[in-house]
């Protein structure tokens, strides 16, 4: 079967995605898609560790933050290039991930998640109080938008709406690649079973510190997009309820699969935007969907598909065997 063939579904989405921006000329549409993009990577980043891994981690609205505030302090108050303020975001936080996992992962189970939690409050408290650095309350504006590739620029709604879609992309690939190889495989095998892991040679500690680190990068990168695309960030960007909104997006999509992210961050991104003009009582509409959402897909949107499809072809391969059988009866009776 063709790679084309295999993937035909998601070639189909990203070809619908490439011609958006040439079907309408709506900038609210590229706003909202592109916000939807932007929280997919953060939230692709969180399933690597929590979905595949096993290690639920409250923590990533603070990595999130990190990124975003290291770009707007490097490119607004350092004056730092855009492209070289975004790399040194980047290492910064999966710098403030690698340090965190460190002391984390020496945790487990539901002390693991009380931890980063703690550790998301307290970035978020830094944030808050730090006037002099971060502007406390107020906030950071006037963020740069990101600097020109060459001859290629990203000051309109089109050119940003495909930057960001180019990182999505990229950050699909990377986890398609990371879940098919053997470290995805040892990731999963953490996940099942962490004794069982460490009994057939696992380092458990190496493995789960790397897709904690892996994963704040993710959550870096799609913080510092962010910050870029709409110039303006405050505090409330690393508090507790962030990372609770990223958490649902991840649940309802389907948590360890690898278009969950996607599936349920565009689902809530586009739903809640689409209520805006009920103000405060779209949560009486889009409470229950979300509660009837996990009520009859627990394992998430693309998780219930997934079984869904397992269930149709393990009836068929029962029919096939039956008429196998039945054939084999017949022709013994001739």
């Amino acid at each position: 079967m063709s790679i084309f063939k295999r993937n035909a579904t998601p070639l189909i989405f990203l070809l619908i995605a490439l011609v958006v921006p040439f079907v309408t000329d709506n900038q609210y549409y590229l706003y909202i898609l592109t916000l939807a993009f932007i929280w997919s990577i953060a939230v692709y980043g969180m399933n690597l560790i929590s979905g595949y891994t096993g290690q639920l981690s409250l923590a990533h609205a603070g990595f999130f933050a990190i990124g975003a505030y290291a770009l707007g302090l490097l490119t607004v108050d350092a004056n730092v290039p855009y492209w070289f303020a975004f790399v040194l975001a980047l290492v910064i936080t999966t710098v403030a991930g690698l340090l965190i996992g460190l002391i984390a992962l020496r945790t487990k189970t539901h002390y693991f998640a009380i931890y980063t939690l703690c550790v998301g409050y307290i970035i978020y408290l830094v944030i808050y109080q730090w006037d002099e650095l971060t502007g406390g309350v107020r906030g950071l504006i006037g963020i740069e938008p990101p600097g020109a590739i060459g001859p290629i620029t990203f000051d309109s709604a089109e050119s940003n709406y495909y930057l960001v879609l180019v990182f999505l992309v990229l950050t699909i690939v990377f986890m398609k690649f990371i879940a098919e190889s053997l470290v995805g495989r040892t990731f999963a095998a953490i996940r099942n079973s962490e004794e069982l892991a460490q009994t057939i040679g696992i380092n458990t500690m190496k493995q789960k510190l790397l897709s904690f680190v892996i994963s704040a990068f993710f959550a870096g990168v799609a913080g510092a997009l962010y910050a870029s695309f709409v110039q303006f960030i405050g505090p409330e960007i690393s508090y507790t309820m962030t990372m609770f909104d990223m958490l649902t997006y991840l649940i309802v999509g389907g948590i360890g699969t690898l278009y969950g992210p996607l599936v349920g961050t565009f689902l809530i991104v586009t739903l809640t935007q689409s209520l805006q003009f009920m103000e405060e009582f779209r949560m009486l509409i889009f409470g229950p969907i979300l509660v009837l959402l996990v009520i009859f897909y627990p394992r998430g949107i693309v998780g219930g598909i997934q079984m869904w499809k397992a269930k149709r072809q393990y009836k068929k391969n029962q029919k096939l065997a039956k008429q196998a059988s039945n054939a084999s009866t017949y022709g013994g009776g001739d």
